[in-house]
């Protein structure tokens, strides 16, 4: 089939999809329809997909309140444009594209302020599992025991678990055609999330002092953001040791095995930047390192940045009299970019070498589409940073 998807445009596609059908259930990779984009939606052939810890949480079902199945997974991708729904001028069949899970429509208060990357309407939404514009699927399936097609429910707002998918345009980013999709593919999520909290949320500065809660591909990309900013202590806390080589290769200066400490970790943490770091980043999901990150900053100025995905009833552990030392915490969402008007920018500045992310280090394992379950594995397990799927 031609790049720009000329074959398929104006018609239902049925290609494979990676389908899941219940909570922890193995992945399905079976046949899907795929219905044309309506107004202001866009279908996209999709070449590359990885997995996150999200894509995980869903996929187990960690949250009863966002359960929606059947369901195609998958955030974080690169591909092309295959076709246009009505009234979308910024796209076109043929051009490489990546999705982002958290839109940028451009002409909403929201999009139009300075101070947030929140969209009215297209923002995250993991309760969202239908497209905005009618509140339907563009996706069906039969089931495993058979039957009609069914519909198939969608994922923050990408689905990208299918060889194509359909997507709202406000979440299809345009990039520079030169650049190589299976690298642009982290831009999806995990790079852009972790360096724009170092560099949006945070604003590291060049000498300062940083710690990480949990080195997964977020934490590493933090980590990448702050050797890039200049920090001149970057330290990771994890419980797994073999990450502690893929951090030193990311710009981690110091290491802590919180489960080999006689003493608190924000204790040590204090004891080795001379009361406290400037930054720190809770990349676990976990309150209680949430409660860790937050002490482990200085008092007067120390800032935690809260990444990880929190899918307990529980509320913050802290009590409000503690900010009154002047230690603050906030949220961050897609490292606090602009999507759509900002990443081609980024994209365009790595081709040009005048920023060096490194984008090979996040890749630690490639594997054909049809083996997504092994994939999963291997994240549940420990053992990839992000395993690139070939569609």
């Amino acid at each position: 089939m031609a790049s720009n998807g000329s074959t398929t445009v104006g018609h239902p596609i049925t290609c494979k999809a990676a389908i899941v059908w219940g909570p922890s259930e193995p992945l399905v990779v079976q046949e899907v329809r795929v219905d044309l984009p309506k107004r202001l939606e866009v279908r996209m052939k999709v070449l590359y997909t990885s997995i996150c810890h999200t894509d995980l949480s869903a996929w187990k079902g960690e949250n009863e309140s966002q359960r929606a199945y059947p369901r195609i997974l998958g955030h974080e991708a690169a591909g092309v444009v295959e076709s246009v729904g009505e009234g979308v001028e910024d796209l076109k069949p043929g051009d490489h594209v990546v999705p982002i899970f958290t839109g940028e429509c451009g002409n909403c208060s929201y999009c139009k302020s300075d101070m947030t990357n929140l969209c009215g309407d297209f923002r995250v939404n993991p309760l969202k599992s239908t497209m905005v514009g009618d509140g339907k699927t563009r996706f069906s399936a039969v089931g495993p025991t058979g039957g009609d097609p069914v519909p198939v429910y969608h994922f923050l707002n990408t689905s990208t678990f299918s060889e194509y998918t359909v997507l709202d345009s406000a979440c299809v980013v345009k990039i520079n055609p030169n650049a190589p999709l299976e690298r642009m593919c982290l831009l999806s999520c995990g790079i852009s999330t972790g360096v724009g909290a170092a560099w949006n949320t945070a604003n590291v500065t060049e000498g300062s002092t940083v710690a990480i809660f949990g080195l997964g591909a977020v934490g590493l990309a933090v980590a990448e953001g702050s050797r890039l900013r200049g920090a001149s202590k970057i330290i990771g806390v994890d419980i797994n040791p073999d990450k502690f080589a893929k951090g030193e290769e990311m710009g981690i200066t110091d290491f802590i095995n919180s489960k080999e400490c006689n003493k608190p970790v924000n204790q040590v943490i204090k004891e080795m930047t001379n009361g406290g770091v400037d930054y720190s980043f809770e990349c676990a999901g976990n309150l209680d390192v949430l409660r860790e990150a937050f002490i482990s900053t200085h008092d007067g100025w120390g800032r935690t940045i809260v990444l990880g995905i929190h899918p307990t009833p529980r509320m913050l552990p802290l009590h409000p009299m503690e900010l009154f030392d002047g230690r603050r915490i906030t949220g961050c969402v897609f490292g606090d970019f602009k999507g759509k008007s900002q990443l081609p920018d980024i994209v365009d500045k790595c081709m040009k070498g005048e920023i060096k992310i490194n984008f090979d280090g996040f890749i630690t394992h490639e594997l054909p589409f049809e083996e997504i379950n092994q994939a999963f594995q291997l994240l549940e397990e420990g053992k990839s940073l992000r395993c690139l799927l070939h569609l």
